[in-house]
């Protein structure tokens, strides 16, 4: 007779496995199971696991999922991610019920799947495939609970976002509140519940902030990226119960998540094995301060600065800890009480207001009706709970209470505004500190307006005058030629006569000279309608001439770093220059203080505009900017070699290369550039010009430039081009401080791809692009001669084997600090404390 004790043992080894804490998993989790500990639940395929965790240095513990075979550790769902629990090792997961429960160390329930009707039968809970955690009765296939039915920040492939559209109720994607606490954060996904096929973030489930646009079949509108047919199978239905998005990938051994991020922002992600690391392939909205009150009350956002938020001044965070880990929603708070909101009364000094310009203002404001801007001025100081006013054409504007969503505008942006902000005095020595007004206050308010209208009438009497002897000394000229462009070579002699431009300047000129009257006709006198844009040359006007021809106009300003030196080179030299990758010189004008040059008109303006701008990038596809790239190299071999005349262009940057209705690249801006004669191709300057980050080692040091100096600014701008961030704007992390490091390391790293503007991904051809960035590389070596000529750089663009590229100049390496545990990045080039030595890029 057989024993039966082998069965025995295996009994007890069964009971042992469910009752004790072992490093063995699950398959399933039924009735008389329990999860805790290091045990974690398995899907069959072994693609996810679900067990206890703690987010980052948090003593805290959660259940949650991941996947098993990414090497970081990535959570993709949370089960009680508002009630941690504090010891793994007696907390537990559990069925309880016919409900799916996590009970504490002290056995309270503190996460319920909260089925009102649990199934009477034998529940089992599994962990499928896709991600998707479920509740079912063993005895029948349909799920009675499913975890995609309740996602928490991540948006997995098969899973749903949906609306019913019977209680309008949507299903939400919500952020964590930070790295280390999965508690449900302010910023929300959901479909628009007024029944449009359009998704929205939104902040705390009130502010929306962006839409996806609609959905036409195949796209959402406003989101290129997802596209069909390409890695994302996507998916929208609509019927009378719900309306829902789904996807799919094509290649189901890809891994790809979509996630509702602490930063606001939605991001659609990608495992790359080679590389062991998430690679981003699209977010939006695509501008960090574009997230409504990222920085919270009182924070000032700059998509031009990391960290991207900061307080404002007479502000400190009101939990710093909050702020390390990424999460700014707690705001800033005052250092110092204003006067109205304490009894201390600051040494008698009144509060005053600090100007903040160029801002993107706060929204919800409200609007007073003032005389002027002292009124407005006087109304916040006088209302305790205003906070900062505003004042300019639309009148006065306060704000109440906290300043949500303030954004600090580059100088580049236009429309930016003056804040006045609210500040106790000795948080401010610049605020307009006020003293009760009494009879002095109003003596002076009665008699500083008449002596300033007395003084202005004698400053235009003396403008009207002098203007008027300015006038009598052309106005022969005006008189004779009035309405139409003059004849060059004779208007050109009477340049020359009067010392503004020089004989040999002359030689070989074609470009028309207008008179000053055309020129306000055709810009219906510089209209700010017919404003294009600016820079430190100055305001750019679109113009029609009277014969129909379109023209730019770009007219010197007063305050600009150039002077009539740069003018008159310009006009001598870009008139001597044909080539169909430089810009047409149209005509020039010389009256007084004015110098105004005329251009052919470019519809699609500058480069800049759209590879920076994430909005305005999705256009330029990879053969657009692989022709572009082709087309600024062929113009400067022409400028180096193949005109008549050799010329260093000494200030190439992305905002010079303008862009026909074509999109075909037009070099401009030769108002820094050199002539050379003969086999002449350097030179030194007694001055450093060109712009910060283009600016090749040697002129920004030694003011010594040549040809390879403008293979060193290409090399830079084909950097951005494919990349579509800025060199010197750029900051990846604290040892890369700039594009050029970033992709030397990325080269070394053989990381090339992540280099590439998540924009690209779709049309780019991987060996161009690879090419493009070792052609890059090449350009931007320390030593001019190990940098390629541009005749073997337009040959690099097309050939497959490629030279090895030396370090770059701006390398970054560390170098201990005084704290041993901690490094800082250091140059090769301390460049950034001499930036006043170069004249500021335009």
């Amino acid at each position: 007779m057989r024993k039966p004790w082998p069965w025995l043992s295996l009994l007890i080894l069964s009971f042992s496995f469910h009752t004790h804490h072992s490093l063995a998993t699950l398959t399933t989790i039924s009735s008389n199971q329990t999860l805790s500990g290091d045990q974690t639940l398995v899907s069959e395929g072994g693609i996810f696991e679900l067990g206890f965790f703690q987010p980052g240095n948090s003593s805290n513990y959660y259940i949650g999922m991941w996947y098993k075979k990414v090497s970081e550790r990535t959570i993709v769902w949370v089960a009680n991610r508002e009630k941690p629990v504090s010891d793994k090792n007696t907390a537990n997961l559990t069925i309880l019920a016919g409900n799916l429960v996590i009970l504490d160390e002290s056995q309270t329930q503190v996460w319920s799947t909260n089925l009102s009707s649990p199934t009477s039968g034998s529940v089992v809970a599994i962990l499928l495939d896709n991600g998707n955690l479920i509740l079912r009765d063993s005895n029948a296939s349909d799920s009675l609970w499913q975890s995609f039915d309740h996602q928490t920040d991540t948006f997995l492939p098969g899973g749903k976002l949906k609306l019913d559209k019977k209680t309008k109720q949507p299903q939400y994607l919500t952020s964590w509140k930070n790295s280390e606490d999965p508690a449900t954060g302010l910023f929300s996904l959901e479909l628009d519940p007024n029944g449009t096929t359009s998704y929205l973030i939104l902040w705390n489930k009130s502010e929306e902030y962006w839409t996806s646009g609609p959905w036409n079949g195949h796209i959402f509108s406003l989101v290129p990226e997802m596209r069909l047919n390409y890695i994302f199978n996507f998916t929208f239905v609509s019927n009378e119960n719900e309306s829902y998005f789904t996807y799919s990938l094509y290649n189901t051994s890809i891994i790809s998540r979509l996630v509702m991020d602490i930063s606001g922002q939605i991001k659609q992600l990608t495992w790359l094995e080679s590389a062991r690391q998430w690679n981003l392939f699209w977010s939006v909205p695509r501008r960090q301060c574009d997230v409504y009150a990222f920085c919270g009350a009182f924070g000032s956002c700059s998509d031009n600065s990391l960290p991207f938020c900061s307080c404002l001044k007479g502000f400190e965070p009101i939990s710093p800890s909050d702020w390390d880990l990424g999460d700014h929603s707690g705001g800033c708070q005052r250092k110092t009480r204003l006067k109205c909101e304490s009894s201390n009364p600051h040494n008698g000094e009144e509060d005053g207001f600090l100007a903040i310009p160029n801002t993107a203002l706060p929204k919800h404001s409200q609007s007073v009706t003032t005389g002027n801007a002292d009124e407005c001025e006087l109304t916040c100081l006088n209302d305790c709970s205003c906070s900062a006013y505003a004042y300019d054409n639309n009148g006065c504007s306060i704000w109440n209470g906290d300043l949500l969503n303030l954004q600090q505008l580059s100088s580049d942006d236009s429309g930016g505004k003056t804040l006045y902000l609210k500040l106790a005095a000795s948080d401010n020595s610049a605020a307009s500190n006020r003293k009760t007004r009494g009879p002095s206050s109003l003596i002076l308010g009665i008699t500083l307006p008449s002596v300033l209208v007395i003084l202005i009438c004698a400053i235009v009497s003396a403008y009207v005058w002098k203007r008027k002897i300015a006038q009598r000394q052309e106005g022969e000229i005006i008189q004779r030629n009035r309405g139409r462009f003059y004849d060059s070579e004779r208007e050109v002699k009477d340049l020359i006569d009067e010392g503004l431009l020089e004989e040999k300047d002359n030689e070989g000129i074609e470009v028309p000279y207008f008179d000053f009257e055309s020129i306000l006709v055709a810009t219906n006198n510089f209209s700010i309608a017919n404003k294009l844009g600016g820079g430190g040359y100055g305001p750019v006007y679109k113009g029609k001439l009277q014969d129909g021809q379109v023209i730019a106009v770009k007219r010197l300003s007063s305050a600009s770093s150039q002077g009539f030196r740069e003018f008159k080179n310009e006009v001598v030299l870009i008139a001597k220059l044909q080539h169909r990758n430089l810009v047409r010189l149209r005509g020039y004008c010389i009256k007084g203080s004015e110098n105004i040059l005329l251009y052919e008109y470019m519809p699609n303006r500058s480069l800049d505009s759209f590879i920076f701008d994430r909005k305005q990038s999705v256009l330029l596809n990879w053969q657009m900017r692989f022709d572009i790239i082709r087309g600024i190299a062929r113009g400067l071999l022409y400028l180096h070699q193949d005109s008549r005349l050799r010329v260093i262009h000494r200030d190439l940057k992305t905002s010079n290369i303008l862009l026909d209705k074509e999109m075909q690249p037009k070099i401009s801006d030769f108002g820094l550039a050199k002539l050379f004669g003969g086999k002449e191709t350097e030179g030194n300057s007694e001055r450093l010009v060109g712009t910060y980050g283009y600016m090749a080692p040697e002129s920004a040091t030694k003011g010594f430039f040549s040809t390879k100096s403008d293979v060193f600014s290409f090399g830079v701008l084909l950097l951005e081009i494919i990349s579509g961030k800025r060199n010197m704007g750029f900051y990846q992390s604290e040892e890369v401080s700039s594009l050029l490091s970033y992709a030397w390391r990325l080269w070394t790293e053989s990381k090339l791809l992540d280099l590439l503007d998540s924009s690209l991904h779709e049309t780019c051809k991987v060996n161009q692009f690879t090419r493009s960035v070792l052609v890059a590389l090449l350009c931007v070596q320390d030593d001019p001669n190990d940098r390629p000529s541009m005749l073997k750089v337009v040959t690099m663009l097309d050939i497959e084997t490629l030279p090895t590229p030396k370090q770059p100049t701006f390398y970054e390496r560390k170098v201990q600090t005084n704290r041993a545990s901690s490094s800082k990045v250091a140059t090769s080039l301390q460049l950034g404390s001499s930036y006043d030595s170069y004249r500021e890029g335009r």
